[in-house]
């Protein structure tokens, strides 16, 4: 193999190739094939129209192969579902969302980013939406190899600003808009990431930190599966049904909450079957959230099939509604049922393909995930984004999870760095001791609940207090942070993902106004 195409192969396989990747790389040539194929067979003799679909089954590759990995790494991480099912199950669902619900897309893939009435020329429009799907698509392979998983959403953006920038000028950008996109970046992560934390602290503090766990579990896990179902319920009914019924958020809250009931009610007893054969441990609460988090995984690829099947194809139904009107660009258009297949059979192929790589990611390579932290994550995403939508604040799926990740992540840090610093202080202060009591009084401190522990603590710091022993200076608590600093999430993982993130859309912008002055070059008068 020559030089060449050993650093392409490279590029496109994240480092390393065989034979396995030149065939998935194979693969994803005849699914672009066939793509050319259908759109000659259908009697599409526009080579604009031709030239989209096939870059747009490109942009459907990469979706599946970088973005899909949100709804099932985690999941996958925890052991919920083997890597094998999760393919399965997110490529079902994926493609079910794209093609029952997914809705009216040009105006969305726009999204005030450009002023179309500024591009008078259909032909200029139709190149613009090609570079900037080519763009995108191109941008997401890149990540993809590096192992960082990124919007797809501000991706075909980035393309959009870039390409109109360079068919209609500066002035045809919308600002306030890309501000907006922009003020995401840290949103989106940051919420994602806090409230992952606060429903892992819940859990910890209503089951695991109980000294009964199976029967706090047995009496909470119930309660919080209804919650989830509320939430996936209200979310899957406002998002990924809008295409087939447009529900309002309160009337979809009500659905939700009604479902929610009639879940607890399914799940209670099977919670307290379950729990009649395990011990009194946290492996046995997080057996009872790996159901739950199979369906949560089903729904979220639901919900995202449903709506980022647009950032596919969205262009491509510009393009196809541009030609069929005979010039001048739509502000919104249906999308027709053969753009859908492109859409969701690319979404499909690209996740079977390359989704492994990026499921791993998510799943296992920023932090130890298991069923209780990845349902906060899965948790997390679906109330982000209801809250987000209500607010009417720019957030990404893909960020939301993510930051979801580290939330947990950091909260997991943050805890344990606490009790190590608090096992110290036990310690120091049984250092006039024999050893054995200090590791006494360890074992029993262990063993007990949280008020047992504060009970423990307090007594202890009275009896420092007895003795004037003085309390450890902030210097000094300082130094016993540094001395048990636990990194549960891998730096490198943060700061491959955030550069990636921040980089996106100027990215992808750059690129799409490369090639649609490339395009003009060859192919515009």
């Amino acid at each position: 193999m020559n030089t060449d195409t050993t650093d392409a192969v490279k590029l496109l396989t994240g480092g390393r190739y065989g034979r396995d990747d030149f065939l998935s790389l194979a693969a994803a040539g005849l699914f672009l094939l066939a793509v050319y194929g259908y759109t000659l067979y259908a009697g599409f003799v526009s080579p604009e129209l031709i030239a989209a679909a096939i870059v747009g089954g490109y942009m459907a590759l990469n979706i599946g192969a970088n973005d899909v990995a949100n709804n099932v790494g985690p999941s996958v991480g925890a052991g919920a579902v083997t890597l094998t099912g999760a393919l399965l199950l997110a490529g079902i669902f994926e493609a079910a969302g794209a093609l029952i619900a997914g809705g009216n897309v040009v105006g969305t893939i726009k999204s005030g980013i450009i002023d179309p009435s500024s591009i008078n020329d259909s032909n200029a429009f139709i190149w613009l939406m090609i570079a900037a799907l080519t763009a995108g698509a191109i941008w997401l392979n890149l990540a993809t190899a590096i192992g960082a998983p990124v919007s797809t959403t501000h991706s075909i953006v980035g393309g959009v600003l870039g390409a109109g920038i360079a068919a209609g000028g500066w002035g045809v950008a919308n600002w306030s808009a890309m501000s907006s996109i922009a003020a995401s970046w840290v949103i989106s992560p940051v919420l994602g990431g806090l409230i992952a934390a606060g429903f892992l602290w819940w859990i910890k503090r209503s089951i695991t930190y109980k000294e009964d766990i199976l029967g706090a579990g047995i009496k909470m896990v119930p309660i919080m599966v209804a919650l989830m179902t509320w939430v996936f319920s209200s979310y899957l009914i406002v998002k990924g049904l809008k295409k087939i019924i447009k529900i309002e958020l309160p009337i979809a809250v009500l659905i939700g909450a009604g479902i929610a009931i009639l879940s607890y009610f399914i799940v209670k007893p099977l919670i307290e079957r379950f729990a009649k054969s395990q011990e009194n441990n946290k492996q046995a609460i997080n057996g009872m959230f790996k159901i739950p988090l199979i369906f949560a995984a089903a729904l979220l690829s639901f919900a995202h099939g449903a709506n980022d099947v647009a950032n596919a194809v969205g262009p491509l139904a510009a393009i196809a509604e541009t030609i069929s009107h005979g010039g001048g660009s739509t502000t919104k258009a249906p999308i027709p049922l053969w753009v859908s297949l492109i859409g969701a059979l690319g979404i499909v192929v690209g996740l079977a393909l390359f989704g492994p790589k990026l499921i791993r990611t998510v799943g296992s390579e920023i932090t130890e995930l298991d069923p209780m932290r990845a349902f906060c994550i899965g948790m997390s995403a679906g109330i982000t984004v209801i809250v987000a939508s209500q607010l009417g604040l720019p957030v990404s799926s893909t960020h939301i999870a993510v930051g979801g990740v580290f939330g947990v992540g950091f909260l997991r840090e943050y805890l344990k760095v606490n009790y190590a610093k608090i096992v110290q202080e036990i310690r120091e202060h049984h250092q006039d001791e024999e050893a054995h009591v200090a590791d006494a009084f360890l074992e029993k401190f262990e063993a007990a609940s949280m008020t047992q522990k504060r009970l423990m603590l307090k007594e202890m710091k009275r009896e420092q207090k007895a003795k004037h022993i003085a309390p450890l200076t902030f210097s000094e608590r300082k130094a016993l942070r540094k001395l048990n600093k636990k990194e549960l999430v891998k730096r490198s993982a943060l700061f491959k993902i955030a550069a990636a993130w921040i980089i996106t859309v100027p990215a992808s912008a750059f690129l799409a106004a490369f090639v649609f002055f490339a395009i003009r070059g060859f192919m515009l008068p």
